[in-house]
């Protein structure tokens, strides 16, 4: 279930601290230091992970991923909100109220 912060899609994502990202093969690949777990990302999950380099609010967030795929914006929201909430979950991302 999507946190109440994440629930309002009015909130600021940005990549956490301490994970080591690789490219392998077009897909991205994470170990979590503080956890010491391995994650694959995928190709999407990738794209979204550079994106939150930088702290940036979920709108501007699908709006960037709406450029640069064909999806219905609805759709897009979804997919985007699971994905995000499991990174969530794992401690992997940092999440604020956008003001």
């Amino acid at each position: 279930m999507v946190n109440a912060l994440m629930s309002s899609t009015n909130f600021i994502v940005s990549q956490g601290e301490g994970n080591i990202v690789s490219d392998m093969s077009g897909e991205k690949v994470m170990l979590s230091i503080s956890n010491g777990k391995y994650y694959n990302l995928g190709e999407i999950g990738g794209v979204i992970w550079d994106l939150i380099e930088s702290p940036i609010t979920f709108n501007q967030l699908i709006e960037s991923l709406l450029s640069q795929y064909q999806v219905e914006r609805e759709e897009c929201q979804k997919q985007v909100l699971t994905f995000l909430e499991s990174l969530n979950k794992e401690k992997l991302i940092k999440l604020e109220k956008d003001i």
